[in-house]
């Protein structure tokens, strides 16, 4: 008996391992991410790709799904991730994967390459705790294959950061580029193209990027131009000088011949929130007149950035460490105070935008002794410690040694719903993609770090109603990949690469809040990246499979 049972599993175990398929996904709704209606089929992976679409109840695999009552989508891309850190801390990016986001794109004006001693030294002293990693890549590409190396479960993808650049050359100074200068620029975005990146991305309301002239944009996206590049940017202002922002992009994009993309669309401040009709029809028209321009949002009204955001720029010229000794003179912090109260209309004053020192909240910080203060809004902690907001938000920049981690209560929700169902935006975190280990934990952070794309179907599509579940999934998948140029992710076809999802659209639910951030969205029942499943029943199995997804210019 105990022979006849040996000889049967050798058979399945070899059967097994000849099947024809790894995977089979069957009996589900397939949402191919055209945004058509879904059919029933079954989904078949071999290897890393998808290998056949249809019915499969004849076939055997060595790993079989039951899809019943389910969808079967592609997996959902973050066109503004800001995981290239939290992802080497851990690799498992779970507060995205158990969105189904399977591809994290980086490079909101800064980016992890390409570095110069100086800057290199500067990431390294940043870095706070016993775990300091050592900064052992110098280009972006380097960081990128240092990703795939140390092990990542979802993929990545890059832009080359216009600060990053301006920075390695530059520095950190208020004035222009020489002509030789802006050739060595140049010189580093097409090195950036050759080892995949996607195009040049730019945060323009942040010192040194808010230095950046137009003219000077434009050389270093015709630089990326050749190399199939995108031009993507947090524009110059989301408030006052929205409308003439979201001009200087398309004349970006067209005197370039790029891609355009706008990052996290919004109109920041009450009397700015009825200029986004009009940034909508400039869109629209440029398209209509073949510049190709599209934007990403995050669905919540509040963004989170840091509190020297309430700064004027002019005073941080040379950097951070400048400001902080600035901030310590009682002349100069008299002025940054009564530039905190002014209606600016140079640059883009988010305290004031917000209205109210009880619409700031606090996030996070470098020191221990501060963090009493996270999840608490500016007007809490400047009543706990008997001063003004204004002061409160100075001390707090001294003594954190740092920009403060803050959110703005900017936007307005009949905004977001507007924007959410324009055929030309894809979907955004403007966050990290992190764990709930003790190590996330000490720090608050955006709910959208963790409930974001779980939001657009739970909170937008289930409740609202605002747009339909195959229009969803189309803006999280295939949108965006077109957007970004890249080839065979973003849709259920037969060769493409198997990022897959199965979930039931009636059951995701975003549950994180600004109160409490750090928690995991739910109704994601298996994630497969690159034909390897991470998420197993709504678990992760700590795969990582995850790749460099490089831009259509790469030659290396």
């Amino acid at each position: 008996m105990k022979q006849f049972v040996s000889i049967c599993l050798i058979c399945l175990l070899f059967a097994c391992s000849n099947s024809k398929y790894d995977t089979i996904i069957k009996n589900g709704l397939v949402y191919d991410g055209n945004g058509g209606a879904p059919y029933k089929a079954d989904l078949a992976i071999k290897n890393d790709t998808i290998a056949f679409i249809g019915d499969l109840s004849k076939e055997t695999a060595t790993n079989i799904i039951d899809a019943k009552g389910m969808a079967i989508t592609p997996g959902f891309i973050n066109m503004l991730s800001w995981a290239p850190v939290s992802l080497i801390i851990d690799g498992k990016s779970q507060g995205d994967i158990r969105q189904g986001v399977t591809l994290e794109v980086f490079g909101e004006g800064g980016s992890m390459g390409p570095l110069n001693a100086k800057m290199k030294k500067a990431m390294e002293e940043d870095q706070t705790g016993p775990d300091r990693i050592p900064i052992e890549w110098n280009t972006l590409g380097e960081y990128m294959h240092f990703m795939e190396k140390r092990g990542i479960s979802c993929n990545i993808a890059s832009y080359v950061g216009a600060t990053t650049i301006r920075e390695n050359i530059i520095g950190e100074d208020n004035r222009a580029p020489t002509a030789t200068e802006l050739e060595s620029m140049k010189g580093l975005v097409k090195q950036a193209m050759e080892e995949g990146a996607l195009g040049v991305g730019s945060s323009l309301i942040y010192p040194p990027a808010f230095f950046a002239k137009t003219e000077e944009l434009i050389e270093l996206c015709k630089a990326a131009a050749p190399y199939g590049g995108g031009y993507i940017s947090h524009m110059r202002s989301e408030g006052n000088n929205f409308i003439e922002a979201a001009k200087e992009l398309i004349t970006i994009a067209k005197e370039a011949k790029v891609h355009g993309e706008i990052y996290h669309l919004k109109a920041g401040g009450v009397n700015n929130w009825p200029k986004m009709d009009s940034v909508i029809k400039l869109v629209e028209a440029a398209r209509a007149a073949g510049i190709d321009i599209a934007a990403n949002m995050y669905t919540y009204t509040a963004g989170a950035t840091g509190m020297t955001a309430s700064m004027p720029p002019s005073l941080q010229d040379g950097g951070f460490g400048k400001l902080w000794l600035r901030l310590q003179d009682p002349k100069i912090r008299a002025e940054m105070i009564k530039a905190m109260k002014t209606d600016a209309k140079d640059w883009e004053n988010l305290y004031y935008g917000t209205g109210s020192p009880s619409k700031v909240l606090l996030l996070g910080f470098r020191r221990d002794s501060l963090s009493k203060y996270a999840g608490k809004t500016l007007e809490e902690v400047a009543k706990m410690r008997n001063t003004t907001a204004e002061d409160c938000a100075i001390d707090l920049i001294i003594q954190d040694s740092s920009r403060v981690d803050v959110a703005y209560f900017l936007m307005s929700e009949e905004n977001i719903k507007k924007q959410i169902i324009l055929p030309w935006v894809s979907f955004g975190s403007d966050a990290e993609s992190a764990s709930t280990d003790p190590i996330f934990m000490k720090q608050s952070t955006h709910p959208r770090a963790y409930g974001n794309f779980a939001r657009v179907i739970g909170h937008y599509v289930n409740e609202e109603k605002v747009m339909t579940v195959e229009k969803a999934i189309h803006k999280l998948s295939k949108v965006a990949a077109t957007s970004l140029h890249i080839q065979k992710r973003g849709e259920l076809k037969v060769g493409n690469y198997a990022d897959v999802l199965v979930f039931d659209p009636s059951k995701i639910k975003d549950h994180a809040t600004f109160e409490k951030p750090r928690q995991y969205a739910t109704g994601m029942s298996h994630v497969w990246v690159n034909g390897v499943q991470v998420l197993k029943e709504g678990e992760h199995t700590n795969a990582k499979p995850g790749r460099f997804v490089k831009g259509p210019g790469a030659k290396i």
